[in-house]
């Protein structure tokens, strides 16, 4: 009984408490004093799609770190191109993070938004089509089926078409991702016919020397064994890779600790300082930005 005395008297008490806060609250809005209607007009035009931006852009490409506002100032302004860059979460090897391909792209699609000039980053598509139920799947990767893949690269090109994007750039940092982009920038170019918005998939980015073995070479890099595709295929990463990732996040490619343990190095290749990976990486990306800029613009004259 003292019990269900004490329970009713706490509801009891909730109650008294909810409608004295409830009391409260109404008296403080009746004591607001009443605005006008510049006033409501002024606090609507802050609020809606034309209202100014208050302070000055960030200096950034990716539309995930900026505002509203400096994706729709961006749009007024001629940046009317967008990339959709697309990675994967997979092995590779004991030393690159399972996010090799996203955080190359991190590096080489800023390279290539701001050769361009006109260009924003979309968010990338950080998982890969393939079987998510297959057995010796290794940990760490994780798998989308191609369906989904698709999907989801169509609905992010509706949706940037939809908010002003004229021209949509698919770029494949993995393998495995070519053949669905592909597909999509054919479907969506067909949808679209004689409407404003097209699709591009450039295969340069990731066919005309995507390794970038040939450019190595040049500026002192020669892996072993000297032929192009042995130097990755064993462990899925190569001084390429851990160079590129390495402009955006040095510590993912372990250098203290690799160092600590006699094994910063790669296919044969002492990585030196992380200084060094990373001015060759920024090197790398300029380099990878060139090729698939002079591919854009070839495509887009056509």
């Amino acid at each position: 009984m003292k019990f269900t005395n004490s329970v009713a008297l706490f509801l009891l008490l909730i109650c008294q408490t909810s409608v004295s806060t409830s009391d409260l609250s109404e008296q403080q809005r009746q004591r607001r004093p009443p605005i006008s209607s510049e006033q409501q007009a002024a606090r609507e035009a802050a609020a809606g799609p034309n209202a100014p931006r208050p302070i000055d852009m960030l200096d950034t490409v990716w539309i995930e770190e900026m505002t509203w506002m400096e994706v729709r100032d961006s749009l007024k302004a001629g940046k009317t191109t967008v990339v959709i860059g697309s990675g994967g979460l997979e092995k590779n090897g004991p030393y690159a993070p399972t996010g090799k391909h996203n955080y190359v792209l991190r590096t080489t699609t800023e390279a290539i938004a701001r050769k361009l000039g006109t260009a924003l980053i979309a968010p990338i598509v950080t998982m890969e089509p393939g079987d998510p139920n297959r057995e010796d799947i290794t940990p760490g990767s994780v798998f989308i089926t191609q369906d989904t893949f698709k999907n989801i690269l169509t609905d992010m090109s509706t949706s940037l078409k939809t908010m002003g994007f004229k021209n949509i750039l698919m770029i494949a940092d993995s393998g495995g991702n070519v053949q669905g982009m592909k597909e999509v920038t054919s479907s969506l170019n067909s949808i679209w016919q004689g409407d404003p918005a097209s699709v591009y998939y450039i295969s340069e980015y990731y066919e005309q020397d995507k390794w970038s073995y040939d450019y190595l070479q040049k500026i002192g890099i020669h892996q072993q064994p000297d032929i192009k595709s042995a130097t990755r295929w064993d462990i899925h990463d190569d001084y390429h890779y851990e160079s590129l990732i390495a402009v955006v996040e040095p510590h993912l490619i372990r250098p203290n600790i690799r160092t600590k343990a006699g094994k910063f190095s790669i296919n044969q290749v002492d990585m030196g300082t992380i200084e060094k990976v990373i001015e060759n990486g920024k090197k790398l990306a300029e380099y990878r930005a060139e090729i698939t800029v002079q591919a854009i613009k070839k495509a887009m004259a056509q």
